[in-house]
């Protein structure tokens, strides 16, 4: 970035204040495209199962910017990264700070889930897929999902009304459940 000097006595009160917010903005606009590329970088590296490579990329754009609309979702693909690589503590927190940046986030409630499922909090796991349907309500994989934790609870009939629901709403992977759990 080229830095000017401007004398303000040669500036008139109207240049000087385009002057002014010219300077503001423009280190705005760069800091954002910043962010922006280690946002996309952790995309990339996901993509290509760098994980590790992801999780720095997406700290990076959350340290660079932590107020960015897209924060939320930096969080969540970071927690995502964390999950491939077995750490579900790591994973856990990054869904409970999307969940804090964005209270409407329906897929950070969903893997948020499938986490306390997989540490064994069956009814924590089905209150965040309560959430997550509340918030999507056609959110297939979230009536999957909570289906599964309701089977390991012993509530084979609410099991088998949400695997339904997932068919209904294009998660056909829950008629294999429905044709080997249910009447």
């Amino acid at each position: 970035m080229i830095i000017k000097i401007i004398t303000f006595k040669s500036l008139n009160a109207r240049t000087m204040k385009k002057q002014l917010l010219v300077l503001l903005f423009v280190p705005l606009v760069s800091f954002g495209q910043i962010e922006s590329v280690y946002y996309t970088s952790g995309a990339s590296k996901y993509e290509s199962k760098d994980y590790y490579g992801a999780i720095a990329d997406y700290t990076k754009a959350i340290e660079l910017n932590p107020n960015n609309p897209k924060t939320s979702a930096a969080y969540l693909n970071r927690g995502d990264a964390k999950y491939r690589l077995d750490d579900l503590d790591g994973a856990m927190a990054d869904y409970n700070k999307a969940i804090e940046f964005d209270p409407d986030y329906s897929l950070a409630y969903s893997n948020r889930g499938n986490i306390k499922s997989i540490l064994g909090d069956e009814y924590g796991a089905i209150a965040d897929y309560n959430k997550a349907i509340e918030l999507d309500p056609i959110y297939a994989n979230a009536y999957h999902n909570r289906g599964i934790s309701k089977e390991n609870i012993g509530n084979l009939n609410g099991a088998c009304s949400d695997w339904k629901k997932a068919i209904n709403f294009g998660n056909y992977n829950s008629a294999v459940w429905v044709r080997n759990q249910c009447n």
